[in-house]
């Protein structure tokens, strides 16, 4: 491999500056090179933006599990509420009824073998 020296250097890099590399005899590999590395770059910026939208829709889907968790709290407690033997009464002589005043009674079958 050939070393370049400060007047190369100095060459390729006012080459880059006035952009001659792109117009010279051997521009088609500095145009490839250049296709190549736009190509990188949107997969690059492709991949950057599904990867935010993927933790956009985590943080939405941990606050919506948030809600739904409060919601079957808030539920649970309100069933707890209604099936407590007080607000059972209480319903119950709205509409005219009433807890028995005597104790049930159990009912004893005996089979015949």
């Amino acid at each position: 491999m050939p070393r370049i020296g400060r007047r190369g250097m100095k060459r390729k890099i006012y080459s880059i500056l006035k952009g001659t590399f792109l117009v010279s005899d051997d521009a088609f590999k500095n145009w490839r090179f250049i296709i190549f590395i736009s190509v990188l770059a949107i997969v690059m910026i492709a991949s950057s933006h599904s990867a935010d939208k993927k933790v956009y829709e985590i943080a939405r889907l941990k606050n919506e599990v948030k809600e739904m968790r409060s919601a079957f709290t808030d539920g649970r407690s309100k069933l707890m509420r209604l099936k407590m033997e007080s607000a059972v009464i209480s319903k119950m002589k709205e509409k005219g009824l009433s807890p028995s005043e005597e104790p049930p009674k159990k009912i004893k079958i005996k089979t015949q073998n």
